[in-house]
């Protein structure tokens, strides 16, 4: 629920700009900005990129990746062993190495050793550090993820980081990578082909100001609420090995969303399940992101076009 608050003074209206208003905000384009299209076209749809619109990377190293990799549980829970998360857990560590991350794999831990190691990486300081990233794979329901043992809510060990809490990490990027399932709805897909894009334009604040505990953050899940995640005992999970697939190509050029959105592509066109039981055949997935991110992640740093 939205509220309002009143004050005697600066209050203002939730109203969509006229275009005009819109642009009248950026002004002229400074030197230092450049867009993804020559001067001189004809579409009015770009992407800015300013140096001040970028997390800044420049830092001794780009940061910690912690994957949990949990293959085995416990009989009393329910569930089955999750063949073929080993080949994602490999792979993810190569890609995540590759690009420039400190790498660690934690295997088969119980819900209080995950949140006993993301404790520890949390008080850690990371002043030295540009960003942090989890990666979390294991079963799943809605908000929640299995150790071991048992289930814990997703949100015991991604507020661990949060900036009133780990506060090394105020205002960089918070990665959580979670191949789980959310849910026991099946995806049956429909035929259809359909697309949507979306410009957007931001400018940043004084740099005095406070930011909200839950900002900078990303999570990217690999199914949407309410459905089952898939995975092929033999392959890995379709969600772990498309990331992987573009993070290998296109990790150090493109930002987080599209890397991610091309993900989402993947997934979406390029799998459906199969199975001798008519129930479980022919089913689709979608990955879902959310993001609090502030500003665009590039993993490298990026450098304007030479001007020619």
């Amino acid at each position: 629920m939205d509220v309002d608050i009143k004050k005697d003074y600066g209050d203002t209206v939730d109203a969509k700009p006229s275009r005009t208003d819109r642009l009248s905000i950026f002004g002229k384009k400074k030197k230092n900005e450049w867009e993804g299209q020559p001067e001189g076209s004809s579409s009015n749809q770009y992407r800015i990129i300013t140096p001040t619109f970028q997390y800044n990377i420049a830092y001794k190293k780009l940061g910690k990746c912690i994957i949990i990799n949990n293959k085995n549980f416990a009989k009393e829970t329910g569930m089955g062993i999750r063949n073929g998360t080993d080949k994602d857990a490999g792979d993810l560590q190569k890609c995540f190495r590759d690009i420039g991350f400190d790498v660690s794999i934690y295997n088969d831990l119980s819900c209080k050793k995950m949140k006993e190691i993301l404790s520890e990486a949390a008080n850690e300081d990371h002043s030295d550090a540009a960003c942090f990233s989890c990666i979390l794979l294991s079963h799943g329901d809605e908000g929640r993820i299995y150790g071991t043992d048992a289930y814990m809510a997703i949100k015991d060990l991604t507020s661990l980081f949060r900036g009133d809490k780990c506060q090394s990490l105020i205002g960089k990027p918070k990665l959580f990578f979670i191949q789980a399932c959310r849910g026991s709805e099946f995806d049956d897909g429909i035929q259809t082909d359909s697309g949507s894009s979306i410009d957007t334009l931001e400018m940043d604040a004084s740099p005095r100001y406070k930011i909200p505990v839950e900002a900078d953050f990303l999570y990217a899940y690999s199914t949407v609420p309410g459905y089952y995640s898939w995975r092929n005992p033999g392959k890995g999970s379709w969600f772990v090995q498309s990331l992987c697939s573009v993070l290998n190509e296109h990790g150090k050029d493109l930002e987080i969303l599209q890397i991610l959105t091309l993900v989402n592509y993947k997934v979406a066109r390029n799998y459906e399940s199969q199975s001798d039981d008519p129930r479980f055949s022919r089913k689709k997935q979608v990955p879902c992101v959310v993001s609090m991110l502030t500003k665009e992640l590039y993993f490298c740093k990026v450098e304007p076009p030479q001007q020619v």
